[in-house]
């Protein structure tokens, strides 16, 4: 096994619940909750929902799986797996590292916000429904509110992640990951008995093909890919601390099938109230924090109140075990290649993106530079969701297919044989030809919709910055 320029002794899951557990933190997040709903309502409901379980099934799962197989074979996170082997290759996991630090310049300023809706469901938001739009509108752009809410966000992320991979982020991930199946349930359970629910059960199950085009095939395939943390390596990192006894086909399956449920579940608890309240499915993104608030609203009273307090506690536990796993690709890196200890790794990282997430909130403010017009929230969002996701998902696909040899990588999957994988041919010929052309041709449309949207420039960003990440690598 390769060893990393650190000579401190790596840390490991302290089990595989623990993994498990963290690996799915990791990849449910705030897509699952906030993106997945007001997708499927904007794609028609039920044909998306099957076309996204289909690219589940074949690409997500075939992605993971390369992922984890890739992070523990090196034993060394998103840089040092690929230099480990091919130093011309360190140019993909810088992508991944530079992804998880852009991210977390803008994702723990809406965590903050989802934190914020604890206390404001508390302090008495549903009692006028009709102020609620006007309330998310005015908190997001005030200067000050939403950077203390992200700075206590972030301070959470910190904590965890200091205390490492045993100790920090698989406890959390034990005691969060229940919690928010548990929070979801209830929710979903109570507005199922709402009248007029069915209705919104039918609109997210029955798939009505009428409503299918190449975008809802595209965001099916988009939501399917980044719901699951895949290209920014998350799970390469994750899958670095792996033990070589661990059966990566079944923990991948088990990853795959959580994130998945969290999604659906977030669906049931969302579109059978929205039916029964008369609520527009496809409310697009100000779902969460405008339509939902207003949903409990209408069902008044203490179970209105309770219903709203634990849909935001859940918000907040997703985006927070998918926050955490951003902080530790970046916090690995620096263990792994620049040799630090994990509590200057934390800081250094943290301050750098504490920095991006003041930018990020003053900029919905309108405050704060801009590039081409456009603030840095959306530029992050923008150059992760659009360009270095997909490009770093089809760079590993690549690498292991081309680069890696097939009796390499069943070699490690089947843990020398002794796991049985009936499927790794078809596994291996989805990743080596199948998934990187259908991933490059997401890649495509997202950066044609980027210019399309008068983004282009920002598009053009984005490749020059991977450009130059491929000089910066030959340098490592």
């Amino acid at each position: 096994m390769a060893t990393s320029s650190s000579t401190q002794p790596r840390d490991t899951w302290g089990s595989k619940l623990g993994f498990v557990m963290a690996a799915a933190g990791s990849a449910v997040g705030l897509g699952n909750i906030w993106k997945f709903p007001y997708t499927a309502g904007e794609s028609g409901g039920g044909a998306f929902v099957l076309i996204y379980l289909m690219f589940v099934l074949f690409i997500g799962f075939s992605v993971m799986l390369t992922e984890f197989a890739v992070g523990r074979k090196t034993g060394l996170s998103a840089v040092g797996a690929f230099k480990s082997t091919d130093r011309r290759w360190a140019f993909t996991g810088v992508i991944g590292v530079l992804s998880g630090l852009l991210i977390m310049g803008f994702y723990p300023v809406v965590g903050g916000w989802a934190l914020a809706y604890i206390f404001k469901v508390g302090g008495g938001l549903l009692s006028t429904p009709e102020a609620i739009g006007d309330s998310f509108g005015g908190f997001i752009s005030d200067p000050v509110q939403p950077l203390m809410w992200m700075g206590v966000y972030l301070m959470l992320n910190i904590v965890i992640v200091m205390r490492g991979i045993s100790g920090g982020i698989e406890k959390a991930g034990k005691v969060l990951m229940p919690l928010l199946f548990v929070i979801l349930i209830t929710v979903a359970v109570y507005g199922m008995t709402l009248p007029g629910a069915m209705a919104g059960v039918e609109f997210l199950f029955k798939p009505d093909f009428s409503k299918v085009d190449s975008n809802v095939v595209l965001a099916a395939l988009g939501q399917a890919f980044f719901s699951l943390s895949l290209g920014m390596g998350c799970m390469m990192t994750y899958g670095s601390y792996l033990k070589k006894k661990e059966n990566l086909v079944q923990t991948t399956g088990m990853v795959t099938a959580m994130d998945t449920g969290v999604a659906i579940l977030a669906g049931v608890a969302m579109f059978p109230a929205m039916f029964a309240f008369g609520m527009a499915p496809s409310a697009g993104p100000g779902l969460v924090f405008v339509v939902v608030p207003q949903l409990f609203a209408e069902m008044g009273g203490l179970i209105g109140l309770l219903l709203a307090l634990l849909f935001f506690i859940g918000l907040t536990v997703a985006a927070l075990t998918s926050s955490v796993s951003l902080l530790e690709v970046v916090v690995s890196y620096l263990i792994d290649e620049k040799g630090m200890k994990r509590s200057r790794a934390v800081i250094s990282a943290s301050v750098v993106m504490a920095t991006l997430c003041v930018f990020a909130s003053l900029s919905l403010g309108g405050v704060g530079p801009t590039l081409f017009g456009t603030g840095a929230f959306d530029i992050f969002d923008l150059l992760t969701d659009k360009i270095f996701l997909a490009v770093g998902g089809m760079l590993v696909c690549i690498f292991a297919g081309w680069r890696l040899s097939r009796s390499e990588l069943e070699k490690e999957i089947t843990n020398d044989g002794k796991v049985s994988f009936p499927l790794f041919g078809l596994w291996y010929n989805l990743v080596k030809y199948v998934i990187p052309v259908a991933i490059a041709i997401v890649a495509f449309m997202g950066i044609k919709s980027g210019f399309d949207s008068g983004k282009g420039e920002i598009m053009l960003v984005g490749i020059g910055i991977i450009a130059l990440a491929g000089v910066f690598s030959k340098k490592l």
